[in-house]
């Protein structure tokens, strides 16, 4: 992601896709997908509903700024499941998404060439069936306030379009806020003009 951009490519939904080659058949599984800790559960899900399958390769890629990746050929030769997959993410680029593709053996050989084929179609066909959405880098931010300021807080909030998450109002008040990245300074400026408000960053998504 360059310095001036603050969208990225994803998916919402799950979805599946099929790919056969001589008698060997390919389903790939598409999940939503921000967190490592999400991998060991999913890879669970999958392995359940095939238990007769031979291999369950996958790859995922997360960040806004679509840097985080793995890759696992489970048993494959080397580079032709996990990198086929991974590379068609990246051609697409997509991010926040993991892909499982579910091997059943047809009793021939594929050779190289055609499992590469084959784990990349695979993923086509899983992504041709997903609405692929895009969405705003955000930044979080806790904005603490005393009461008597709270309108011209909310005007802010209201006029800039900013997500409100968290929020606390008593003699201090507090809020949690997505600010869309692109925003971020003119909406401090905004906020700076307040007196007894402060913005405090927490983490972007």
């Amino acid at each position: 992601m360059s310095l001036f951009e603050d969208t990225y490519r994803t998916i919402e939904n799950c979805a599946e896709g099929i790919f056969r080659d001589k008698g060997s058949k390919f389903i790939a599984y598409a999940y939503p997908f921000t967190h490592e800790d999400q991998l060991k559960d999913i890879l669970s899900e999958v392995r359940a509903l095939h238990p007769k399958a031979r291999h369950f390769c996958w790859a995922y890629r997360i960040s806004p700024d679509r840097n985080v990746y793995r890759l696992n050929d489970d048993g494959e030769p080397s580079g032709t499941a996990g990198r086929p997959i991974l590379n068609v993410l990246l051609s697409q680029d997509v991010t926040n998404i993991i892909i499982v593709v579910v091997r059943y053996f047809g009793g021939t050989l594929l050779g190289v060439p055609g499992l590469i084929n084959a784990y990349k179609t695979a993923t086509q066909e899983v992504l041709a069936v997903l609405d692929i959405v895009e969405k705003t880098v955000n930044d979080h931010y806790k904005i603490e306030f005393d009461y008597l300021v709270m309108n011209d807080v909310m005007r802010i909030i209201k006029e800039e379009n900013i997500t409100v998450g968290k929020q606390v109002f008593d003699n201090s008040c507090y809020m949690e806020v997505e600010v869309r990245k692109m925003q971020v300074n003119s909406v401090f400026a905004r906020f700076d003009k307040i007196d007894n408000c402060t913005l405090t960053y927490l983490r972007t998504i």
